[in-house]
Order: C-alpha cells, then structure tokens, then sequence
C-alpha cells in the first residue's frame, strides 16, 4: 500500500511553530492551482485552487521556521494524515493534512528594494 502525496505550490501564511514535548512542530498552507483551459468544445474551465494543511517535525520544522514564509514556493513529498478532535462546543471536527517527509525550497517571495 502506498500513501504518498507530492505537491508544488505557494506558501499561503507564515509557518506556525509549537512545541509538542520537545519535538518542534510547523503548520502552514499551501495553496496549488490547475490552470484555465478551453475544452475543444469550447467550454471555459477556469482556474482552479486548493489550499492543503502543511505539517513539518523536527528538523523540517527548524528549517521552515528560519526560510519558509507567505508566498515561498515549495516542493514537499508527504503522506496524509486525518484526524478528527471535539472542539470547545463538543462539535466534531475532522481535518486532512500532509505530513512532509523531504521539501525543497523552489523559490522565496520577492521583497521590494530598498529605497534610494
């Protein structure tokens, strides 16, 4: 059996780090997008997006802290994870995320120069 998700895509907020004992733990969006098309009827398609809960440990973690931010491009390899908690109001909630096994870094959000 295999569980194993690849995605590319931008980062859509800052990484939240916490700490689980001693254990590092990042959390942040990823957002990856289809492109427009025409279907050869004609048939406008348009863009699509979905944004996935990103989850790092550890060193993954350390690393996204210090060069991930909103708008870095990512490759991440990962499986998915579900898992359903009560909240506050005994509501049951249940949430997908992707657990990153390797990352790269593909391109960091451009800054605007400094003024002269």
């Amino acid at each position: 059996m295999v569980n194993k998700v690849i995605l590319i895509g931008n980062v859509g907020r800052d990484p939240e780090i916490r700490y689980v004992e001693t254990r590092p733990v990042a959390s942040f969006s990823l957002a990856t997008s289809e492109r427009a098309y025409t279907t050869a009827s004609g048939v406008q398609i348009p863009e699509r997006t979905e944004w996935h809960n990103i989850v790092m440990w550890d060193k993954n973690a350390e690393t996204a802290e210090k060069y991930i931010r909103k708008g870095t491009r990512l490759y991440v390899e990962g499986k998915l994870r579900t898992r359903t908690w009560e909240d506050r109001n005994t509501i049951k909630r249940t949430v997908t995320e992707i657990y990153v096994e390797t990352f790269e870094i593909l391109s960091r959000p451009s800054t605007s120069p400094a003024q002269v």
